[in-house]
């Protein structure tokens, strides 16, 4: 009995592929390219509210470390965030303190975590205004 347990197939751990191997359609790329576009512009709101270049939206990793500056996160974080499975503990930081520097709650910046496409263009385009972050503690 154990052997038929061990030796089974299990096809639900089997890697399967399509047997069509079609590519996207054109409609997936359409909207491929307007969640981009619409992630790109927000962010790059985002950015100019808070005092920053707007263009570092465009540029991957470089967007990470201008997030850590609108969060009033040192730089050094971007390092932290290239580390696997402590990134989730610092995204949900940086999300927070976003959230919280645009005089928004910690609510806001859980939204800003799981449902980015709908929380970062309400903050880039809606009326919240930048506060600016806390300034650090003495040493």
């Amino acid at each position: 009995m154990i052997s038929l347990l061990l030796f089974a197939p299990c096809p639900f751990l089997a890697q399967e592929t399509s047997t069509s191997g079609n590519p996207p359609g054109p409609v997936f790329w359409i909207c491929w390219s307007a969640f981009v576009i619409l992630m790109v512009a927000a962010m790059w709101k985002v950015f100019s509210k808070a005092g920053q270049p707007g263009w570092a939206a465009l540029i991957p990793i470089v967007n990470v470390y201008f997030l850590c500056k609108v969060a009033g996160r040192p730089g050094w974080w971007l390092i932290l965030m290239l580390i696997p499975l402590v990134n989730f503990i610092i995204l949900i930081i940086l999300d927070i303190d976003v959230a919280k520097n645009f005089g928004k709650g910690a609510g806001f910046g859980i939204g800003l975590l799981l449902l980015p496409f709908i929380f970062f263009p309400i903050l880039g385009f809606g009326s919240a205004q930048y506060q600016g972050a806390p300034p650090p503690p003495p040493v």
